[in-house]
């Protein structure tokens, strides 16, 4: 897009996860473009992804303590995103999973947006977030309530300024359709799968990583292998839950908190496979964990249905559960063991690679040539 001015727009800058890996791969095809976020607090280590580039970020920066309590400021958001002047670019890429879709555009620029969900907390997840917030009662609930339904009305408002929607799955095109009565295309994430190298080896253990958060339901994992005290679990990663997650643990349980990069995929390689309890609406770590060759135990819900391939299938890469319950995931684990010599770790490694780097960074630029060219070609005629 040689001589466009092309703006990418984030909801908020903190970590270096999902969403923020479109947004390094937006700024990798473009690398003029220039960057805009209702916060931007990411750190030195996690800016190189960006190639240095800072945010133009909103007043939200400002308000008290909003590095640690940014989410807090969620009721503030809509407004804050629409006072980002945007006006001067051809392209606005958003990448959004809460308000960057809300950006205010004209009729001569073009508006792609990247969503990885349609806004969590207020459409289909409300009920699970209030109750994980303690706001299903009384007046601190109804006033929760209240601003997500005020939230929802201002979402709905705002598809009209998305020119095309692309989807990270299936699984959200049919979310965008159902919320928004608009189309998507679907371009998986990227995942670094080259990062990774496939692994012939497995020792004895099973292996989760993840945020220690209530939606990723670890506590799910913990509590149905403490009920199997022959086999052996690692848990990585840090959280809320991490004191709730100890008080569940027996002593077949390993929770190692934090790891670095190297370490945590030298315990994925070696682990027989990998666990993963949660609905999401893609899902990297299992992508990744196939990367190294190693079969996937899943909820059978959300994303993680386009990325492994159950054992019910012809070149299985994992064993779906159907409730996310102790007694569904035993279950799950037994059919694995029971059918272990099914997981080839080349076959496995192969499906990985279809959501590689490489192929997002083909089907995005190509997509938003294409949308470009027809967006001029209908904007002229109109001329």
């Amino acid at each position: 897009m040689k001589g466009k001015n092309i703006a990418v727009v984030a909801d908020w800058l903190v970590t270096f996860a999902g969403a923020e890996k479109v947004i390094a791969e937006f700024i990798h095809l473009y690398p003029n473009c220039d960057l805009y976020s209702v916060v931007d607090f990411l750190s030195a280590s996690d800016r190189k992804f960006f190639n240095g580039k800072k945010a133009h970020t909103t007043s939200i920066q400002k308000f008290p303590l909003a590095k640690k309590y940014y989410q807090k400021y969620l009721p503030f958001m809509p407004i804050a995103i629409e006072q980002l002047d945007v006006s001067k670019y051809d392209i606005v890429l958003s990448s959004s999973h809460a308000v960057a879709k809300g950006i205010i555009t004209g009729p001569d620029q073009l508006h792609i947006s990247y969503v990885h969900s349609p806004l969590r907390y207020a459409w289909d997840l409300q009920h699970q977030y209030l109750k994980g917030a303690g706001l299903e009662k009384g007046f601190k609930g109804l006033l929760a309530k209240y601003l997500l339904h005020k939230m929802r009305a201002w979402d709905l408002r705002t598809v009209n300024g998305v020119d095309y929607f692309i989807a990270n799955s299936y699984f959200i095109a049919r979310r965008i359709k159902k919320v928004y009565g608009r189309d998507a295309t679907v371009i998986y994430p990227p995942v670094d799968v080259n990062k990774f190298s496939i692994s012939y080896e497995s020792e004895e253990y099973y292996i989760t990583t993840s945020r220690l958060v209530p939606y990723k339901r670890v506590d799910l994992i913990v509590s149905a292998f403490s009920r199997m005290p022959n086999k052996k679990l690692i848990v990585i990663g840090n959280g809320s839950e991490m004191n709730k997650i100890k008080n569940i643990s027996g002593p077949n349980i390993e929770l190692l908190g934090y790891r670095s990069d190297e370490e945590l995929q030298n315990y994925v390689k070696k682990a027989k496979a990998f666990v993963f309890a949660a609905e999401e609406d893609f899902g990297i770590t299992p992508v990744e964990a196939m990367a190294c060759g190693k079969p996937v135990i899943a909820y059978g819900k959300g994303g993680v249905l386009e990325s492994v391939i159950d054992i019910k299938n012809k070149n299985p890469t994992g064993v779906f559960f159907d409730e996310q319950s102790e007694e569904s995931l035993i279950s799950a684990i037994n059919i694995f063991e029971s059918n272990i010599e099914c997981f080839d770790p080349e076959i496995i490694r192969a499906r990985a690679e279809f959501f590689s780097i490489e192929n997002f960074r083909k089907n995005i630029e190509g997509f938003i040539q294409e949308k470009y060219q027809i967006f001029s070609e209908n904007r002229n005629q109109l001329l």
